[in-house]
């Protein structure tokens, strides 16, 4: 196989990949995908109507499921297979959907040890509820929009247009220099701030919904996401001033109530196993979990 590094121009290949089936990992998208193709190292290739795909890190080679019909699975996992073999490399597969993760517990030819990866799994929330903070359980979240809505009569929900980028990356560096305030050792905040950076500047490639809150002349919190398949938004980025009271969930809210009137549910991906991630996508009430699993290639 041929493996090249991932590039803008491959957006075509990947979305009719990813269309050709329902997937519901939020990292099976062109968007999400290209954002950190860099630190991950991310190269693709494509061969007999499989689209295969390989990434970093730490020195440490993986690949993704391949993408492709159900009935392609054993052909294309024997391929890959034969292709870390060939590089010296142990098959390590990494953020594998259920479907695919049953396959390789029953695959013809080899046996993998596979494992939950919770730290991955994806909250998935109705729309609706995201839409009306409705019921006992989303009350505080409702209290804090209230309060956000009186303090700030003024503030405004805006779709992300060529007029509005530049503050919304205004936005974006303050948020930065929050967090690396905050984390200084975190490499991932640069890195996310240089994707999200690379997505605003060619925004209209991307084929995203943005949203934006505008107070007082400022862009106070930005969002943007795409379809992720037939029923499902996948939120990509969401940031706002944790210093304004209900700048969170009034994005949250407002950018559901505007844009994904028509999707059942929004997917708000993972927490990383990062704690205070965890508690505010556990605050909100997920209707269900994706499941993601790894799998080694043990004989």
């Amino acid at each position: 196989m041929d493996f090249q590094d991932l590039k803008k121009e491959d957006k075509p290949l990947l979305d009719r990949y990813f269309r050709a089936r329902r997937y519901e990992n939020s990292h099976f998208n062109f968007t999400n995908l290209f954002m950190w193709r860099e630190p991950y190292h991310i190269k693709i290739a494509e061969e007999d109507g499989v689209l295969y795909m390989t990434c970093e890190w730490e020195g440490e080679l993986f690949a993704l499921q391949p993408f492709g019909p159900v009935e392609k699975y054993q052909e294309a996992t024997e391929k890959f297979i034969a292709y870390f073999k060939e590089v010296g490399r142990p098959f390590v597969i990494t953020g594998i959907e259920k479907d695919y993760a049953n396959f390789l517990a029953s695959f013809a030819g080899a046996k993998f040890e596979i494992e939950s990866d919770r730290d991955n799994f994806d909250y998935v929330y109705l729309s609706e509820k995201l839409r009306t903070l409705g019921g006992r359980k989303l009350h505080s979240k409702k209290n804090h929009l209230n309060a956000f809505r009186k303090n700030y009569p003024q503030a405004e929900y805006l779709p992300i247009t060529d007029d509005i980028i530049t503050a919304c990356k205004i936005e974006l560096n303050n948020w930065y220099k929050l967090r690396v305030a905050d984390e200084p050792d975190d490499p991932f905040i640069g890195w996310e701030r240089k994707a999200i950076l690379e997505v605003l500047n060619d925004f209209d490639y991307f084929k995203l919904k943005g949203g934006a809150i505008r107070l007082d002349s400022r862009i106070i919190a930005f969002t943007f996401g795409e379809p992720l398949n037939e029923d499902t938004a996948v939120i990509h980025v969401e940031k706002a001033d944790p210093d304004i009271r209900g700048a969170y969930p009034a994005i949250n809210q407002g950018f559901v109530e505007n844009a994904w009137q028509d999707m059942t549910y929004i997917n708000r991906e993972e927490d990383m196993g990062h704690e205070g991630l965890r508690k505010a996508k556990e605050s909100y009430k997920p209707e269900r979990m994706i499941e993601k699993f790894n799998a080694r290639l043990v004989e």
